[in-house]
């Protein structure tokens, strides 16, 4: 499916490109919300295609020192990448509005989504189309750790950490962010005795390629309002704080620290700082406090949620907005007569304070990247935490294909039709390099044949 953005704007080759009004950053900025699928590699690409290589709205360079920078952060690297650019273009306006409208069409969907499966997820079809699903999450997921895992197990040491998160995780039950934290002393103590050992791999390489002059070229001057200073930092850090403060304070004052909106806007903020790896490497740990801990939705929704999620725009990790989603419905947080309501103010919170962080870090560390334009360095914590993810994903994985396969538990009976459903979509992903539309909609229909050939009655 082609997912470039129609319009032709394209300035010839040899000219520099006019300058951009906030008007038309708008617009394509919107444009981008509806039809970045494809996850983060897919939403870059689009961005690369987009900005670099057609609109020459930035060069590729400043355009790849900008992704090193948002891929050591936690957070959604596409989301904080469109918010870097817009911010660089049209100052923190800018950058709101790149970054909200990156999320804020899949929180929509995702809303709408949500109410479908919790008011009619009973009914034949649509549970049909979620039985077909489930088996290709569970080869996505599969298919997810293999990929970063291709990447980033470069050496034994590597392997080593993976194995350990993966035993941490599985046998003993550990928390996700002591598994981040060990991760990253080891690669902190590493980088001294063993640099090479946790360089940073398979990441994006150096410009190659010219595409002509961009409006943010190679050596294009920093704007005045991307040069670092010290009062833009802690206005920005003050802003910030102020906001979660302030939306932590009303959830406090009318539901109570204990309430379900206040438990969720805490839980979720110390999920955006622990989302390295992506979203796929979070979601463990958004398992263990919304499912074990907080019983906001059970195991077979958090699997539904997945689903949900890999087939809208916007950041996989915007999965926490159905969390969110079911949370408030089934918790009743604004009362039994507004369930909709409920659920539509919960998945609200949840992405706010998922995406405040993201906000924070680009508008704040922007400047200092911008001071310099060679390669970032202190990479090694992040190379050993980036192994780790891999086993920690893989542990997810099998908890998935449990769920799935065994939907009684292991005392129940073998879902044969869904291990077929999950070895094809496995197959289809690594041999056949097929994409994940394409793939759920596959799987979705085939479930549903099952299901409505299962309710036939015997003869």
């Amino acid at each position: 499916m082609d997912t470039a953005i129609s319009d032709d704007t394209s300035p010839a080759h040899g000219a520099p490109p006019p300058t951009v009004s906030f008007a038309e950053a708008f617009r394509f900025w919107l444009k981008l919300g509806f039809i970045s699928f494809g996850g983060p590699a897919g939403q870059i690409a689009i961005m690369h295609t987009e900005l670099v290589e057609r609109r020459r709205w930035i060069s590729e360079k400043r355009f790849l020192h900008a992704l090193n920078f948002c891929m050591l952060l936690p957070g959604p690297e596409a989301q904080q990448l469109a918010t870097y650019i817009g911010w660089l273009m049209h100052r923190t306006r800018g950058g709101i509005v790149a970054g909200a409208l990156f999320v804020l069409p899949s929180l929509f969907i995702l809303i709408a989504l949500s109410w479908i499966y919790m008011r009619f997820g009973n009914v034949p079809v649509v549970a049909g189309i979620f039985y077909g699903i489930k088996p290709a999450v569970t080869a996505l997921v599969l298919h997810a750790a293999h990929r970063i895992g291709s990447r980033a197990l470069k050496n034994g040491w590597m392997w080593g950490i993976a194995a350990a998160a993966f035993v941490a995780i599985f046998a003993f039950g550990a928390p996700f962010p002591a598994i981040v934290i060990a991760a990253g002393l080891i690669g902190h103590l590493g980088a001294r005795w063993a640099p090479g050992v946790f360089a940073l791999g398979g990441g994006h390489g150096s410009a190659k390629q010219s595409y002509g002059p961009a409006l943010i070229d190679d050596d294009t001057p920093t704007p005045p309002h991307a040069r670092f200073s010290r009062s833009h930092l802690a206005r920005i850090l003050a802003v910030g704080l102020g906001l979660w403060l302030l939306a932590m304070g009303a959830l406090i004052a009318t539901q109570g620290l204990q309430g379900t909106l206040a438990q969720m806007g805490w839980f979720f903020t110390k999920a955006a700082l622990l989302t390295f790896g992506g979203a796929y490497a979070v979601l463990p740990y958004v398992y263990q406090g919304a499912v074990e801990h907080q019983q906001w939705l059970s195991a077979t929704q958090m699997i539904d949620g997945l689903a949900l999620g890999e087939t809208t725009p916007g950041p996989l990790i915007m999965v926490v907005a159905f969390v969110g989603f079911v949370g408030g419905w089934l918790k009743q947080v604004l009362g039994p007569d507004a369930l909709f309501l409920s659920g539509a103010l919960a998945a609200t919170v949840v992405t706010f304070f998922t995406f405040l962080p993201s906000f924070i870090f680009i508008l704040a560390g922007g400047p200092a990247i911008e001071a310099t334009h060679g390669k970032l360095r202190f990479t090694a914590p992040l190379s050993a935490i980036t192994a780790a993810v891999v086993g920690v994903i893989l542990n997810l994985a099998l908890f998935f294909a449990y769920h799935v396969l065994w939907p009684q538990g292991f005392g129940g009976r073998f879902d044969a039709i869904s291990a077929a459903i999950a070895i094809a979509a496995a197959v289809a992903l690594f041999r056949f390099k097929v994409g994940v539309m394409p793939l759920l909609a596959a799987c979705a229909a085939i479930g549903s044949m099952v299901t409505l050939l299962l309710a036939l009655p015997m003869r």
